[in-house]
Order: C-alpha cells, then sequence, then structure tokens
C-alpha cells in the first residue's frame, strides 16, 4: 500500500493542565529536542502521504510553528477543534483533509511509545484486505481501561471504564491506533451520530462507540493486529505517565533504543 494513499489525522487538542505543563500534551518535553509530535512524527515518516494535527484553539499558533517546521513540514498540516467535543468530532471536522486518500490512520497524539514497526504491520496487514474494514492493533492487558470484544471478523463491543463499564480481568486494548477506508466513512458518521447517544460520563457522542456501529450496523470487517510490548497501548495522561517516557529517552541516549524512542524494537547501540 503506497504511503501516499493514507493520510494520518492526530486528534491533539487536550491541553496538558494535568501534566502541569503550559503547552499541549503534543509538545510535551521527553528530553533533549524530543517532544511528543517528535516521536510520533519519526514513527509516522515513510509510512503515511500526510500528517494532519487537530489542536484546541488556544495553542494553534505554536503547535503550527512546531510541527510544520523543518523538512517535513511540507507533508503536515494544523487544524482546529473549536469546541472540545471528543475525538469523534476532532477527526470527522479535518474530513475535508483526509477526504481525497484512500485510507484514514487515525493516532492518538499522547501516543509516545508507539513504534513504526507496529504502523508497518497494521497497514501490510489492511493492504490483505478488501472491502469497508478496520485494522486494529491491540495489546493483551490486565483489566483494560479500554476492552475490546472480537468475534470472527466482528467488533462485539468497546467496553469504556471512564464511562462506567465493567471490563474482564484480563482482554485486548488498543495502542492508539485505527487504520480504516475512507468510502463511506464520512457518510457512516453523518448517520451514526443522528441516533448515537453521549456517554454517560462524559456527555461526548465519541469515536470508539462508532467503531462498533460500523461494525455491527454498517458490516465492516475489524482484523485486530497483536503487538507483543504492552508499553506500546501507554498513553501520556498523568505526570506519572510523562516521568515514565522521559526516563525511557534517557535510556536511549545511553545507547539503548527501545520502540518508542523512534525505533522499530529493541536495538543496541552500545553499553546503556
Amino acid at each position: 500500500m503506497p504511503r501516499e494513499e493514507i493520510c494520518a489525522v492526530i486528534p491533539a487538542a487536550g491541553r496538558g493542565s494535568r501534566l502541569g505543563l503550559a503547552v499541549p500534551k503534543i509538545l510535551a518535553p521527553i528530553g533533549g529536542d524530543c517532544t511528543v509530535w517528535t516521536l510520533l512524527r519519526d514513527s509516522l515518516t515513510g509510512c503515511v502521504g500526510h500528517i494532519h494535527v487537530v489542536i484546541a484553539p488556544a495553542f494553534c499558533d505554536v503547535v503550527r510553528g512546531v510541527v510544520t517546521a523543518g523538512p517535513h513540514g511540507g507533508s503536515v498540516s494544523v487544524g482546529v477543534q473549536e469546541r472540545p467535543l471528543g475525538m469523534g468530532d476532532a477527526i470527522f471536522g479535518a474530513a475535508d483533509v483526509w477526504k481525497n486518500f484512500s485510507r484514514l490512520l487515525v493516532v492518538w497524539g499522547d501516543q509516545a511509545g508507539l513504534s513504526s514497526g507496529t504502523l508497518r504491520r497494521a497497514i501490510a496487514c489492511h493492504a490483505s484486505g478488501n472491502g469497508a474494514r478496520c485494522t486494529l492493533p491491540v495489546v493483551e492487558a490486565e483489566r483494560p481501561y479500554v476492552q475490546y470484544v472480537f468475534r470472527n471478523g466482528s467488533l462485539e463491543s468497546i467496553r469504556q471504564a471512564r464511562e462506567g463499564a465493567a471490563v474482564d480481568d484480563r482482554g485486548f486494548s488498543d495502542v492508539g491506533v485505527f487504520l480504516l477506508e475512507v468510502e463511506g466513512l464520512e457518510d457512516a458518521w453523518r448517520r451514526y451520530t443522528r441516533i448515537a447517544a453521549a456517554g454517560a460520563v462524559t456527555g461526548e457522542v465519541n469515536f470508539l462507540p462508532f467503531l462498533v456501529y460500523l461494525s455491527q450496523q454498517c458490516g465492516w470487517r475489524f482484523e485486530p493486529v497483536p503487538v507483543a510490548d504492552a508499553m506500546e497501548a501507554r498513553g501520556i495522561n498523568t505526570r506519572e505517565d510523562l516521568r515514565f517516557f522521559q526516563e525511557r529517552f534517557a535510556t536511549c541516549s545511553r545507547g539503548y533504543l527501545p520502540a518508542g524512542c523512534g525505533g522499530t524494537g529493541p536495538i543496541i547501540r552500545g553499553a546503556p
């Protein structure tokens, strides 16, 4: 699948206030000149034809100045989510950017551990199929915060602890990456928003329940791609998460390059 066929959208309207930052989470410092953005950019480079970052209005100028700078700037654009209405609103508010591509790759804006190896395997898996479908990298985790239940190519349910749903002791969780066909996607979202109820806790009509709608009501096939390193599922939601990746980056700088430091897996470059 040529990378030019894929547009990556990164919903990144989080303000970073819980992390004690004066910048949005996507610009959270990891170490040296490295930020969450540079890790995501390096993982996506070579895998997609375009990257579109969706940001809150207050940070639009600073984020645009950072993400469009340098040699990759021509393949990156920035959009604004005027009101915090959830991930689905951020993604489909950017439809004018991605609708002319064949595939949409959604990547959460705080997935600092995401590897290019996982992206490439997901893209290769997606390319091996046909028709309306979504390819979804997953890790097996204990009491996942968000649990995905699959059966015979369908997505039966997504259980979100933040919405009060009960999860199993062990189940599949995502790594913040979703690869979807573009054909018919925007129309399906419009139909979904006419019937969908807002989340019980968040009050948002959001993206994850829409995936279940695609499977159960629209007949989309869902293909899970196993990811061995559970670290790739860890987003930056707390100060502890941020410290984790900062310490991991410090390890990288001493010669060990895990997947989340821009590599595809463990690569020894010297004694750590």
